[in-house]
C-alpha cells in the first residue's frame, strides 16, 4: 500500500508558476515510478508527467513540455511538479500517482495508488 498526499495547488494568473508536491508513505519510495495526471471539468483524466523510479527516464505530455518539470527527492519521499508559464487550459485537479502495473507509463491504469488531488486554477 502507498498513501499519497498532494499540496501546492491554488489560483494563479496566466503566465504564473506553481509547484505541486506529493508526499508518499507506506512503501520504499525510491523503488516507485511516480506520475502526475490532471482532470478538468467535463474531461477525462489525462497524463501530465512521469519519472521512472530509477530517474533514468522522464516523460511529459506534449501540452506541458517545456513548461512543467517533474522531479523527486527520495530522501523526503516526495515528488514535485514545477509548473511555469501557466495557461488557463492548465486549470484542473492535479493528481499524483504511484505506478504498480507494468503497462504504458502514460496510462492511468498503470497506476495503482492515487492522491486526493489538488485544484489548480489559472485565470486569464
Amino acid at each position: 500500500q502507498v498513501q499519497l498526499v498532494e499540496s501546492g495547488g491554488g489560483l494563479v494568473q496566466a503566465g504564473g508558476s506553481l509547484r505541486l508536491s506529493c508526499v508518499a508513505s507506506g512503501r520504499t519510495f525510491s523503488s516507485i515510478t511516480m506520475g502526475w495526471f490532471r482532470q478538468a471539468p467535463g474531461k477525462e483524466r489525462e497524463f501530465v508527467a512521469a519519472e521512472r523510479w530509477s530517474g533514468s527516464s522522464i516523460y511529459y505530455a506534449d501540452a506541458v513540455k517545456g513548461r512543467f518539470t517533474i522531479s523527486r527527492d527520495n530522501a523526503k519521499n516526495t515528488v514535485y511538479l514545477q509548473m511555469n508559464s501557466l495557461k488557463p487550459e492548465d486549470t484542473a485537479v492535479y493528481y499524483c500517482a504511484a505506478r504498480g502495473t507494468p503497462v504504458g507509463i502514460t496510462l492511468s491504469r498503470a497506476y495503482d495508488y492515487w492522491g486526493q488531488g489538488t485544484q489548480v486554477t489559472v485565470s486569464s
